[in-house]
C-alpha cells in the first residue's frame, strides 16, 4: 500500500541528518504514489532553473549571477531546513560530497532486466549478493556494520565516511568504469541519495541499521579510486577567418578554456556551469560556421577533463551548450570587425 508523505516527519528527518552533519536539499515532494522513481527523486527546482537552461529567476541564482545547483545549497543549517519543510512536504536528499559521505547502493533488479552473464552465478538474485561477491573475491568482509537503510524497493544504502585523505571520490554505476558491479552504484562527491523518512512514489525509506556510519574499507577506496586520465592531447580547431578574424577566433576560444581552468572544484557544481557557458559561446561561433564542430567539442572536452569534469557528463554539458547557443549564431562578419 502506498504511503503519504507525513510533513511534520519530514521536517523532523531533515533535521535529524543535518545534526549528524549532512546537508540536505529538497527533492519533489512524493505526491503522487507510483509515479516513476527516477522522477520522484529529482532535486526540487523549477523547469527554469537548471544548469543547462536557468534564466536566474531564483534569488540566489540571481544574486550569484549563475545557476546554484543542487549540491551547492545542501545545508545543515537548521533555520534554512524549517523555513523550507515546513512549507511544502518535500522529499529529503542528502548531498554526499559536502556530508563527507560515500553511499553504497545495493538495489534489486527491475521486473524484465535480464541478467548480465558475468553475474550469472548461483545464489545471486540482488546487489546484495553481488556485494558479498565482490567482497569474497577480494577476499574481504562483509563492511555491513555502518549506518544503513533499506530503499522504497527493498534495496540497501551502506552508509561510509569518505575518506580524509587522498582524492575525492565520486559516483559509480554498475559494472562501467570503475563500478563494483551489476546493481552497485556508489555516491559521493557529485551525488546524493534519499534518506530516510523520504517516501518515493509512495514507498517509503527507513532506517535499518542506526549507527555512525564507518570509515569507508581502505580496499573499497582503492578499488573506487578513478583511473588516471590519459595524457592530454592538443586539439586542433580549423579556424574559418583570416587575419583579424582569426585574432578574433583564437582570442575567443582562449578566453573559454582559461574560464574552464579557473572554474575551481569540480564537485561545487561551478566547473559543469562554466563548460556550458563556453559551449554556449563557442557553439554560437560553430553555428555561425567559424568553428569547426568536432574540433571545438574535443577541445572543450579536453580542458574540463583536465579540471576534473567526468568525461561523460562533460561531453552532455557541451553539446547542450551548443545547442542553446545554435540558437544565437554569431558570424565572423560582425563579431570580428
Amino acid at each position: 500500500m502506498a504511503l503519504r508523505a507525513d510533513p511534520q516527519a519530514l521536517l523532523r528527518n531533515a533535521l535529524a541528518a543535518a545534526a549528524r552533519g549532512w546537508h540536505v536539499f529538497p527533492l519533489r515532494p512524493d505526491n503522487r504514489p507510483g509515479a516513476d522513481d527516477d522522477e520522484a527523486k529529482r532535486p526540487a527546482f523549477p523547469a527554469r532553473c537548471t544548469a543547462e537552461h536557468c534564466d536566474q529567476t531564483d534569488p540566489r541564482c540571481r544574486a550569484a549571477g549563475r545557476h546554484i545547483g543542487w549540491e551547492e545549497r545542501a545545508t545543515t543549517d537548521p533555520d534554512r531546513i524549517q523555513r523550507a519543510w515546513s512549507r511544502v512536504p518535500y522529499g529529503i536528499g542528502i548531498a554526499c560530497g559536502p556530508s563527507g559521505l560515500l553511499v553504497v547502493d545495493l538495489d534489486r533488479p527491475k521486473p524484465g532486466k535480464a541478467r548480465p552473464d558475468r553475474w550469472a552465478i548461483p545464489g545471486i538474485e540482488d546487489g546484495f549478493d553481488v556485494f558479498a561477491e565482490v567482497c569474497a573475491e577480494a577476499g574481504q568482509p562483509l563492511p555491513t556494520e555502518t549506518y544503513t537503510v533499506t530503499t522504497g524497493r527493498s534495496g540497501t544504502h551502506l552508509y561510509f565516511r569518505h575518506p580524509a585523505e587522498g582524492e575525492q571520490l565520486r559516483n559509480t554505476g554498475g559494472d562501467r568504469g570503475g563500478g563494483l558491479g551489476w546493481l552497485i552504484d556508489t555516491r559521493s562527491h557529485g551525488g546524493y541519495v534519499v534518506a530516510a523518512g523520504s517516501t518515493v512514489a509512495g514507498r517509503p525509506y527507513t532506517v535499518a541499521h542506526d549507527i555512525d556510519p564507518a570509515p569507508l574499507p581502505g580496499w573499497l577506496a582503492e578499488r573506487l579510486r578513478p583511473a588516471p586520465q590519459p595524457p592530454a592531447r592538443p586539439a586542433v580547431v580549423h579556424l574559418a577567418g583570416l587575419g583579424r578574424q582569426t585574432k578574433f577566433l583564437n582570442k575567443a576560444i582562449t578566453a573559454s578554456l582559461a574560464a574552464i581552468a579557473a572554474a575551481g572544484a569540480p564537485n561545487s557544481g561551478i566547473l559543469n556551469n562554466v563548460v556550458w557557458g563556453a559551449a554556449v559561446s563557442l557553439g554560437q561561433l560553430v553555428a555561425g560556421g567559424a568553428l569547426n564542430e568536432h574540433d571545438t567539442e574535443e577541445l572543450l572536452l579536453a580542458a574540463a577533463v583536465a579540471a576534473g569534469h567526468p568525461a561523460a557528463g562533460a561531453r552532455k554539458t557541451i553539446r547542450s551548450g551548443f545547442r542553446r547557443g545554435a540558437e544565437r549564431p554569431r558570424s565572423l562578419g560582425s563579431e570580428a570587425a
